[in-house]
């Protein structure tokens, strides 16, 4: 039975290399340091692939149980990339619904459009992510079914490969949000931009 869960970890695990070697995007929508990272990452990296994860799976607890010390990070590193940053009025709400619909919107190839929007309104409009706006103007913006979307928001078994995601960025050294996956290399954290540009000037 053991080695059943193992597979299906595996299988859901959204960490893992695929074949066509894309790079690779995880984030939370409730985390600030996540909308800052994935307002520029395409501009600095190309398409890359979106790949939804709690934080809450990582060591990154920081975000919430040190939300004072967060947002004068997330302050800092809004007004030195030139970005907005308001803050909703619940800053800790439960990203989980929001994660569900942002995978939905992964599967259907608007992992990107989705996301930035549910960020934006998060952290540009200072909307709560459980707030009833969100997600159908995040689904609007990303040319999704509102029914589908709303559907997967409510779709608990969707958690499965959340959370298997989030162990196997545990199990890769990963430990803060958002990360980057290019090739087999990983970055982490609000910096990983400045890392992987550091990264490939050292490659020259």
């Amino acid at each position: 039975m053991g080695d059943v869960i193992e597979l299906k970890d595996q299988l859901a695990d959204r960490s893992r290399p695929r074949g066509n070697c894309r790079v690779a995007f995880f984030y939370d929508l409730a985390c600030p340091f996540s909308y800052l990272v994935a307002e520029r990452v395409e501009r600095v990296l190309g398409e890359v692939d979106w790949f939804p994860v709690p934080a809450g799976g990582l060591d990154d607890g920081a975000v919430r149980t040190r939300p004072d010390a967060t947002r004068a990070r997330a302050e800092r590193e809004a007004r030195a990339a030139r970005l907005p940053l308001v803050w909703p009025e619940s800053f800790s709400a439960d990203s989980l619904p929001a994660l569900r619909a942002a995978a939905y919107a992964a599967e259907h190839g608007r992992g990107a459009a989705f996301a930035l929007a549910a960020a934006r309104l998060t952290f540009c409009g200072g909307f709560d992510l459980d707030g009833p706006e969100i997600l159908p103007v995040a689904a609007g913006a990303a040319g999704l079914s509102l029914e589908g979307t709303l559907a997967a928001a409510r779709d608990s078994s969707r958690d499965g490969a959340l959370w298997a995601t989030a162990r196997g960025l545990r199990a890769r050294g990963v430990r803060r949000l958002p990360a980057v996956r290019i090739g087999r290399r990983w970055f982490e954290g609000e910096r990983l931009l400045d890392a992987v540009a550091l990264a490939g000037e050292r490659a020259l």
